[in-house]
C-alpha cells in the first residue's frame, strides 16, 4: 500500500490552540513531518511564527480554512499565501480561490460537499458529495480534497471509499479521527493522508501515555502499520 501520511494539527475544536508553538518541538522529536494549524485562534504574527518553526524543523506546513462566508474564506487564503504554507486545506469556494493561488506554490485541497457550522459538519448524501468531489478535482489548480468524513452522519467507510474511487487526486481525511480503527478505515478507503489534532492534544488516542509525544508516536505507528497490510 502507498504511504499514509499523518498530518498533526495544532488545533482543538477547529481553532489553533494558544500554546501551539510549545508543541512543535514535541511533534518534530516524535518524527512528525506534516504539521498544520487553522486560520482561527491566533493572530497573524503568531501564525507566522508557527509556520517558521515548522519549516525550520524540516516539516511541511498546512493551513486549514474553516471560514463560513466568502470574504472570510478569501482572507484566509490570502493569510495562507502570506505565511507561505505548503498546503491550503478546506474552504468551499474553489472558483474564487483558484485565481488567488494562481502562480503560487501552495497546493490546494478544498472541502467537497456542503459544509456547515463551526466545528464544521459535512452534509448531504454520498452521491452529492461525490459529485462535488469530481467537480472540484476537475480544476487543474486543485491538488486534492480535504474530506470531513467523520463529520458525516452516514456510512463513513462507504463515503471514503466512494470519494477516493471517484477521483484521481489525493484525498486527505480530516476531523474526529480518534482511534486506530478510523485510521484503518482511511487506509482501506484509499485516502492519502489524515489529520489529527484535538484527540492527540487531549491525550485520548490509545498509546503508551496521554503525553503528546506518546500520542503522536502511537498515531504515526498506526499509519506505518497501515502501509504494510
Amino acid at each position: 500500500m502507498p504511504a499514509l501520511d499523518f498530518i498533526f494539527m495544532l488545533t482543538r475544536h477547529d481553532r489553533t490552540v494558544a500554546d501551539a508553538a510549545a508543541h512543535i518541538g514535541t511533534a518534530l522529536a516524535a518524527g512528525v513531518t506534516h504539521i498544520g494549524f487553522k486560520d482561527v485562534g491566533l493572530p497573524f504574527a503568531a501564525l507566522a511564527d508557527l509556520a517558521a518553526r515548522i519549516r525550520e524543523g524540516g516539516a511541511r506546513t498546512y493551513l486549514e480554512i474553516v471560514s463560513l462566508d466568502r470574504d472570510s474564506e478569501l482572507r484566509s487564503v490570502e493569510t495562507g499565501l502570506a505565511l507561505g504554507v505548503d498546503c491550503l486545506l478546506g474552504g468551499t469556494r474553489a472558483n474564487d480561490v483558484l485565481p488567488l493561488i494562481a502562480g503560487s506554490t501552495a497546493r490546494y485541497f478544498p472541502f467537497p460537499g456542503r459544509i456547515t457550522g463551526h466545528p464544521s459538519v459535512l452534509e448531504g448524501d454520498i452521491d452529492e458529495i461525490v459529485a462535488s468531489a469530481a467537480a472540484l478535482t476537475a480544476h487543474e489548480g486543485v491538488a486534492g480534497l480535504d474530506l470531513l468524513a467523520y463529520r458525516f452522519a452516514g456510512d463513513v467507510r462507504a463515503l471514503i471509499r466512494t470519494v477516493c474511487g471517484a477521483v484521481t487526486k489525493p484525498v486527505i481525511v480530516a476531523g474526529s479521527i480518534d482511534r486506530p480503527e478510523r485510521i484503518e478505515a482511511v487506509r482501506e478507503g484509499g485516502a492519502a493522508s489524515f489529520t489529527i489534532g484535538t484527540c492527540a492534544l487531549e491525550g485520548r488516542f490509545p498509546g503508551a501515555s496521554p503525553g503528546l509525544g506518546d500520542q503522536l508516536r502511537a498515531i504515526a505507528a498506526c499509519a506505518r502499520r497501515s502501509e504494510t497490510r
